[in-house]
């Protein structure tokens, strides 16, 4: 007769309705609820599961799987973008920007992968499918901030720092102090730099190896989105990119700033 761990089983049915639910996260009423758990019980398992990287907390909105766990299993295309969108959908709505996500393309531009907008009053539009050109600000600067410095010169050197208004940061001096300011902020900045009537912050989401997967970035008009307000809205978007790290799977990079550096 085979034996059955209350604690074990219990664990299992967790997991198994966090697979079941993702990428959405599961608040813990809807498990103690509907798996029938102690509430206490189940709050100690999903600490231990978090503890092993098997469950992750999203805050208010629940659990999720965690990413040692989907780092095992491998993750599919399918849960990355739905939960990019997700995300995205969350951080539009909170801060009343367009939010949308782009992946570098290796050579010299980058590619918009998902978006969310806000739904009414004028607002910068972005498409699923627009490209941004390499020297693009935001998006540059929060992807190579976490590349080697080798690789980051290689791509400069080969593509270029375009001067697209008098703001845009072209010296190299002064590029590698921007990016040093991107990694012990975990967010770039980027006001009047690609156009003079646009603002924007970006932040970057790490694969399993902790190379940057793509960059998440909030537009909008500069009168909005100026040098002030940038500051604040810059650790929300970080804030956006490392839950979307945490629950595909993929780890920050050393000496990634943690949470209130």
């Amino acid at each position: 007769m085979t034996a059955n761990v209350p604690a074990v089983s219990a664990a299992v049915r967790i997991l198994e309705r966090l697979a079941a639910e993702r990428p959405r996260p599961v608040s813990p009423g809807t498990l103690v609820s509907e798996l029938g758990l102690n509430r206490s019980t189940c709050y100690n398992i999903l600490a231990t599961l978090q503890a092993s990287g098997w469950a992750a907390s999203t805050g208010r909105a629940g659990w999720t799987l965690g990413p040692r766990l989907l780092a095992l299993t491998g993750v599919s295309q399918e849960l990355v973008a739905g939960v990019v969108q997700d995300e995205l959908d969350a951080l539009s709505r909170k801060l009343g920007f367009v939010a949308f996500a782009a992946e570098f393309d290796g050579t010299a531009a980058f590619t918009v992968v998902a978006k969310a907008e806000r739904a009414n009053g004028i607002r910068v539009s972005v498409g699923v499918g627009d490209r941004f050109p390499f020297a693009a600000p935001a998006l540059l600067q929060a992807f190579t901030a976490w590349l080697p410095e080798s690789e980051v010169r290689a791509l400069v050197r080969r593509n270029g720092l375009t001067a697209y208004t008098r703001h845009t940061v072209t010296e190299p001096a002064e590029f590698d102090r921007v990016l040093g300011a991107v990694r012990a902020d975990g967010f770039s900045r980027s006001v009047r730099q690609l156009d003079l009537s646009q603002g924007a912050a970006g932040a970057t989401v790490f694969d399993s190896r902790s190379r940057p997967l793509f960059a998440v970035v909030v537009l909008g008009f500069s009168s909005e989105l100026d040098e002030a307000r940038v500051d604040e809205v810059g650790p929300v978007v970080r804030a956006c990119a490392d839950r979307i790290t945490l629950r595909i799977g993929g780890t920050p990079p050393a000496g990634y700033p943690t949470t209130g550096d």
